[in-house]
């Protein structure tokens, strides 16, 4: 009699385990721990260098929305009988004109987009606060009230040193995201060679 374990695992297009995925990984572990020191390194850069990294994240936005705006229009001239076509097409040039404007003139729109920023943490940090405290019956309150306030502190001091402030915010959060990032990148690399040893 077969055993029905071993006839699931010999099926073709049977589900893979987890201990021979984690095989199938286990000589490109370093590859993830490299990444994420290439991350970590280039965040790292950018926060030493904030006005640059901030340039580089106007630009990124910019070609967002250049992407965007393109892709918009083409769906406005796909779907016409849709309706509504002229509104869609002002919104596809509507992305499009900012995305080019930003790479234009990138310091004028990080200074713009560092204002946005400003006004939605400070938005989002009262919400959140007004929330926790209308959870007290929750265990998390605390915590919600606390990154509320936390948001709301980022916010007034970005709005505080406006304009100057766009000259450096958006490159602190890229430089933050990518430490974030490569932390991650390095952590998944360690784990995928730790298990590894361990299934050995």
């Amino acid at each position: 009699m077969t055993d029905a374990t071993s006839t699931t695992s010999n099926t073709p297009g049977a589900p893979h385990s987890l201990g021979s995925s984690i095989h199938s990984l286990s000589g490109k572990w370093g590859w993830f721990v490299a990444l994420g020191v290439l991350f970590a390194l280039t965040g790292a850069y950018a926060l030493v260098a904030v006005v640059p990294a901030t340039l580089v994240s106007a630009i990124w936005i910019g070609a967002f929305l250049l992407v965007a705006g393109i892709g918009e229009t083409i769906a406005a001239f796909q779907f016409k009988e849709w309706g509504r076509f002229t509104l869609w097409l002002l919104m596809g040039l509507a992305y499009i004109a900012a995305g080019i404007i930003t790479f234009v003139y990138p310091m004028a729109a990080a200074v713009s987009l560092t204002l946005i920023v400003g006004i939605a943490m400070l938005v989002a940090g009262v919400v959140r606060t007004w929330l926790g405290f209308n959870m007290k019956d929750s265990a998390a309150w605390g915590l919600v009230v606390f990154s509320g306030v936390i948001s709301i502190l980022l916010g007034v001091m970005i709005l505080a040193q406006w304009p100057a402030s766009g000259l450096y915010v958006l490159g602190i959060f890229l430089g933050v995201d990518l430490l974030f990032s490569g932390a991650g990148w390095i952590s998944t690399g360690l784990t995928i060679r730790r298990l590894t040893h361990s299934h050995a």
